[in-house]
């Protein structure tokens, strides 16, 4: 061994496996990144003086005898204000062309915010979509997954989020994204003038899998910075986080551990919920919300992935095409936002958590009509009622292009209860009725 301005060099492997790599080695730590043989690697595994590198873009090709050089720091991201509107790759770099970020170094992926630091969620984000805003309001400081199927324009979807989200800063990390993807977002952010509060990581499907491990944290360590010392709102977007997982089973299979269930590594809920549990409200007004994509493997929401992202995170939201209307709707009996009651009715208008209980039970209601109307049976006069409701309800107010905002949302949803039924079929209190029905 050798050092050199303070870098320990190495050039004996003794294990090499298809994405890591094994060597004795002292006073190395955990997370440090390395080169193997010019190639960026990390420290995944510490065994007395066992340390073993993942080695990003794999090992094919590299002997033992490789040169493995410690850089005696974790991955860091540099951190300022010119980080806006910036793309960047899973290691911090710009791939947008522009120059290259001066600011302060943080280290990436370190511990989630102490829970006596943090403020109960009590600020609404808007987003526009009313799938969302009308049924299942987000809160700042709450963390939420999109389960969608491989299919569902769910980029599309994060796009318009982030386009219309009220927040200071948006932060895409794009975990697997198809070149296509990636363009769309540069395209649909650069079009709509809004770069300069857009922030993004990428990993495409042209970059080495394991990379993807290091998106989210970049993407987090950048939003802390913004929330915490900028006192800012900050809107984290990550998608897909099927694909994270998929690259952290990939590492964990080719070191040898027994997978769990769905051939998921074991540590999966704590990688999960380590990310996840970065989504706080500060007291002094910064704020960290974070909505994943998770895709599901034909609706499968009983997969290792859904399965524990459901267990760590405040409700899901959930997209399915309506046939009716042939547009992808935010369905409403699926979605859910555990944490609406702390914003519905308090800072959007009072009779928010009456109408969005009314429209959703006509709604289901509807859904009854149908399958009796399936079944053979003869409709009543309120079915046929509530199944034209449906279909302007989930037109007007559940499509994802619908971009309006919640005091919209809801003199709209009155305009649909006026047309269809009666005051009392909608069953509403009074006090609310006298001021929005219909003239």
């Amino acid at each position: 061994m050798e050092t050199k301005a303070f870098q320990k060099i190495y050039t004996k492997i003794t294990q090499i496996t298809k994405a890591t790599c094994s060597l004795q080695a002292t006073g190395i730590g955990y997370e440090e990144m390395a080169l193997v043989n010019g190639r960026l690697a990390q420290v995944v595994k510490l065994n007395g003086d066992n340390v073993t590198l993942q080695v990003f873009s794999g090992t094919e090709g590299i002997p033992t005898n490789a040169e493995v050089v410690f850089l005696g720091k974790p991955p860091v991201l540099k951190v300022g204000e010119e980080l806006a509107g910036r793309f960047f790759n899973a290691y911090g770099d710009p791939i947008d062309g522009g120059p290259a970020v001066e600011g302060e170094e943080r280290e990436i992926g370190g511990p989630s915010v102490n829970p006596v630091r943090r403020k109960q969620p009590s600020e609404l984000i808007a987003t526009g979509i009313a799938g969302i805003d009308l049924n299942n309001t987000l809160v700042t400081g709450q963390k939420i997954p999109f389960f969608a199927d491989p299919d569902q324009p769910y980029n599309q979807v994060m796009a318009q989020v982030a386009l219309r989200a009220k927040a200071d800063k948006i932060i895409l990390g794009g975990m697997g994204l198809t070149n296509d993807d990636y363009l769309y977002y540069k395209n649909v952010f650069d079009n709509a003038g809004a770069l300069d509060r857009i922030i993004s990581f990428v990993n495409t499907t042209e970059n080495p899998p394991v990379e993807r491990l290091l998106v989210p944290d970049m993407a987090l360590t950048a939003a802390e910075y913004f929330a915490f010392d900028k006192k800012e709102t900050v809107l984290v977007l990550l998608t897909d986080m099927t694909l994270y997982a998929d690259a952290l089973s990939i590492v964990s299979n080719r070191m040898d551990q027994i997978p769990s269930k769905d051939s998921m590594p074991g540590s999966l809920y704590s990688d999960l919920a380590k990310i996840y549990e970065k989504a706080v409200q500060f007291p002094e007004g910064g704020s960290i919300t974070i909505i994943a994509v998770t895709t599901l493997s034909s609706g499968d929401i009983t997969h290792a992935i859904p399965d524990n992202t459901g267990y760590i995170t405040e409700g899901q939201l959930f997209l399915r095409r309506d046939s009716d209307i042939g547009k992808v709707i935010v369905d409403p009996f699926r979605s859910l936002s555990r944490l609406k009651q702390l914003v519905i009715g308090k800072q959007t208008r009072k009779d928010h958590p009456q109408v969005m209980n009314a429209a959703v039970r006509l709604y289901a209601d509807a859904a009854n009509a149908k399958t009796k109307l399936e079944n053979g049976f003869d409709l009543t006069d309120y079915d046929e009622r509530t199944m034209r409701f449906a279909k302007e309800y989930s037109n007007d107010l559940l499509a994802i292009d619908v971009n309006v905002d919640t005091t919209f949302m809801l003199d709209k949803a009155w305009e649909l209860f006026g047309r269809h039924f009666s005051k009392a079929e909608v069953s509403i209190r009074q006090e609310f009725v006298d001021l929005y029905w219909p003239k």
